[in-house]
């Protein structure tokens, strides 16, 4: 059986263009890639367990668990994600095509730029809590070993105290779902709900560009965030598209906020390392543009704006009330709420 998403995107080339693009990274011996799966096996408990005592979330299903893999391993999983998400849309967008003598070419290319765009972040990338895994893999956590070890020694740091601190940030993540079933089908839906929005016919691409032109001139729009792209949504994407902003801002924040809070006795170079990371963060020249292009300079920012909303509401109401947040898609805060977040707790926690 061949998918939609097969006929529209070239995966192996996607595969060989993403794991030339991320390189191997560090040179890592064979004790030491052993020596931080042994680490990762140990500090993801531990941190789960932790994160637990300080946020009240509970697991479900399965208990987190730690995969250290390669750049290429990251590119490829991350892959088979994208690929059953697009699929719907595939299926869309082929519909009523026929694979012509350029559909090849028009898959070798889409291949090429999504391998390229996973193969620079799988160079970036420390860990992560895949939202498109099967529920057999649920629980699953990714930790990129030689971008872990890169900065452990660019920065010195002390090994299994970094290891159990980005640990936290990740197993946040799951516990978030745990605690919410509900979270993924509205994260899902949402994005579902965009992809359905898309036009596919070339002339609305023209009439998008003119509407933005115009607004931009008239004062009418702000571009912020996702900047121009922002430009060419319809109002109705710009409202689903600030609903997922909004919502990685809260999760994303959240655990910032979780791993930096977590018992300085157990995590006494916290500080550190938050500085640190902040420091590779700030790319200059071609890798800086490049930032830009794919969002992640965005994606620091909603770090940031979240962390914000979390830190400014455990302080007025405390954690009791701010996990109120995980009952329902109702209670999630908006883009507006979580710069003034006082609003939302005059909505949901006081109310």
């Amino acid at each position: 059986m061949t998918f939609a998403a097969e006929r529209l995107i070239d995966w192996r080339t996607a595969r060989s263009i993403g794991a030339r693009a991320a390189g191997a990274g560090e040179s890592i011996a064979p004790i030491e890639r052993a020596k931080l799966a042994e680490d990762i096996a140990q500090v993801v408990p531990e941190a789960e367990g932790m994160v637990q005592e300080l946020t009240g979330l509970v697991p479900g299903g399965y208990r987190s668990r730690g995969w250290v893999m390669s750049r290429s391993d990251w590119v490829g999983a991350n892959l088979r994600g994208f690929e059953r998400v697009l699929e719907p849309f595939a299926q869309k967008v082929m519909a009523n095509r026929t694979d012509g003598a350029l559909a090849n070419v028009r898959r070798a290319a889409l291949g090429a730029q999504l391998g390229g765009l996973l193969g620079y972040m799988g160079r970036r990338v420390l860990g992560q809590y895949d939202l498109f895994l099967p529920p057999d893999d649920d629980g699953l956590l990714y930790f990129v070993g030689a971008n872990v070890i890169g900065v452990e020694r660019r920065f010195h740091l002390p090994e299994r105290e970094f290891r159990l601190w980005i640990s936290a940030h990740e197993v946040t993540h799951r516990l978030q779902f745990g605690t919410a079933p509900w979270l993924k089908d509205h994260l899902m839906g949402m994005v579902s709900s965009y992809l359905d929005s898309v036009e596919l016919d070339p002339s609305w691409l023209v009439q998008s560009l003119r509407r933005a032109i115009e607004e931009v001139r008239r004062g009418r729009t702000q571009v912020d965030g996702l900047g121009w792209v922002f430009l060419l949504l319809t109002p109705d994407q710009r409202a689903v598209v600030q609903r997922i902003q909004a919502s990685m801002s809260l999760l994303e924040g959240h655990a910032s906020f979780v791993m930096n809070g977590l018992p300085k006795d157990r995590l006494p170079n916290a500080a550190l390392f938050n500085r640190r990371l902040r420091e590779r963060r700030q790319a200059a020249g071609l890798d800086k543009a490049m930032q830009r292009a794919i969002g992640f300079d965005a994606k620091v920012r909603q770090y940031t704006a979240g962390e914000r909303f979390v830190t400014e509401v455990i302080g007025r109401v405390g954690m009791g009330a701010f996990n109120r947040i995980w009952e329902g898609p109702e209670n999630m805060p908006n883009l507006d709420e979580i710069g003034r977040p006082e609003r939302w707790v005059a909505r949901v926690a006081t109310s």
